[in-house]
């Protein structure tokens, strides 16, 4: 297809994709002339990677370079290729927390990943701010929610493992790094929806009448 049909099946404009082309973000199409360019699935398929990058994970276009090129090699294993994605998508957060908390946190996360047998990179900022977060409960008085972190945890690895599942069945390599990136990052704005539907209903279910 031709650059305006690219634009229209991927509902992204023309002058958009002649910018992600100049950054290197697109792959350059095939010439059909010397002023035509034609373009095929694949070109479509990164638009819409690159799409879900920047306008809904907030990705700055250098970052979003940095995961497409980790996607692209043919020499990073693809834990590694996912990973890289992942930790350009995890925005760094220090929150408020006494030293006295965070320490207790960290004891409480190491336990965790050590009982539930995960494999984490201890550079992972997913880490950091998991860490920080229980943290933060403890220092707001709010130390309930902490207690319930197996549980939480279980529930986390159990629909990530469906996520994990649905993907693998893509054919190709490149489908399927894109599927899991892409997944995680509607994957968050999904989950986030539905608990906070969840919460609804159940404060109408207890507090509607008081």
């Amino acid at each position: 297809m031709r650059i305006g049909e690219l634009s229209r099946a991927a509902g992204v404009p023309v002058p958009t994709i002649k910018y992600y082309l100049r950054e290197g973000l697109l792959p350059a199409g095939e010439l059909s002339s010397p002023n035509q360019a034609s373009y095929g699935e694949a070109h479509l398929r990164r638009l819409r990677l690159i799409r879900a990058l920047i306008e809904l994970a907030q990705v700055p276009v250098a970052q979003v370079k940095e995961i497409l090129e980790s996607l692209d090699s043919d020499t990073e294993p693809l834990h590694e290729q996912i990973g890289r994605a992942h930790r350009a998508l995890t925005p760094t957060r220090r929150l408020t927390a006494t030293d006295e908390a965070r320490a207790a946190a960290t004891a409480q996360v190491t336990d965790l990943i050590a009982t539930r047998g995960w494999t984490v990179d201890p550079e992972a900022p997913a880490l950091a701010t998991l860490i920080d977060t229980i943290a933060a409960l403890h220092t707001l008085g709010q130390p309930t929610l902490a207690a319930h972190l197996d549980t939480y945890a279980e529930a986390v690895e159990r629909f990530t493992t469906l996520e994990i599942d649905a993907v693998t069945a893509n054919p190709t390599r490149d489908q399927l790094a894109e599927s899991v990136v892409i997944g995680t990052i509607l994957g968050e704005t999904l989950i986030s929806s539905l608990r906070l539907l969840a919460q609804e209903s159940i404060s109408a279910d207890r507090w509607k009448s008081r």
